[in-house]
């Protein structure tokens, strides 16, 4: 079964390496994760499997959920993620799985939301540059022109225009596992990750070769 696991967003730090040069790093507590469902071809049409992390009160989830996890005979977890995978021969329903299942040098996808920013313009949003900042220049961050004045009358979809900015699903590729704390269920990640402190975030083995 391929690597993969549920954690949350600690916080950021730095740790030096072999060679004395600092290194900066993202603080992840990753699992233990439960297999809540394991998903097949023959059944849903694909292969994945569903891990469940965080403890949760009973009576915090609805009924569907408790049906869900009363099906499996498992206690009510927190968060539930899927990942699809190719090999589920050595996946079952109940088995854990820990932050061992990573260690230093390899490559790992992080997937989080990332933090909101509100309602923002075209510069911070999209990256824009600003107008003439002189007291002549009527036109100092705005989104620029809207179009021709006749034809074809409207603005194109997909205009870059100021509005909500942040909240997003986005995934980091190619990360590298600098350290993997057993004993306290933390794995250090070379960079920055999505989402706030807190944010919960989805691990797996990465899908594209390193270059």
């Amino acid at each position: 079964m391929e690597k993969a696991i549920i954690g949350k967003k600690v916080g950021m730090t730095q740790i030096f390496d072999e060679k004395g040069l600092v290194v900066p790093v993202t603080v992840i507590e990753a699992g233990p994760c439960v297999i809540a469902q394991v998903k097949t071809v023959d059944t849903d049409g694909y292969n994945a499997i569903q891990l469940g992390y965080g403890e949760v009160k009973e009576s915090r989830i609805n009924r569907p959920e408790k049906g869900h996890f009363t099906k499996a005979k498992l206690t009510p977890k927190k968060h539930l993620r899927e990942f699809r995978v190719n090999d589920i021969a050595d996946a079952t329903v109940g088995s854990e799985i820990k932050v061992d299942v990573f260690e230093a040098g390899d490559k790992i996808d992080v997937q989080g939301t990332t933090k909101g920013k509100g309602f923002q313009g075209v510069i911070k949003r999209h990256g824009q540059s600003r107008g003439p900042m002189g007291h002549g220049s009527m036109y100092h961050r705005r989104p620029g022109s809207m179009g021709s004045t006749s034809t074809p009358g409207r603005v194109f979809k997909g205009k870059k225009l100021p509005g909500h900015m942040g909240v997003q699903t986005v995934t980091i590729q190619n990360l590298d596992v600098i350290r993997v704390d057993l004993d306290k269920n933390v794995i250090l990640v070379k960079g920055s990750v999505p989402g706030s402190k807190g944010a919960i975030l989805k691990i797996r083995k990465t899908v594209k070769n390193s270059k």
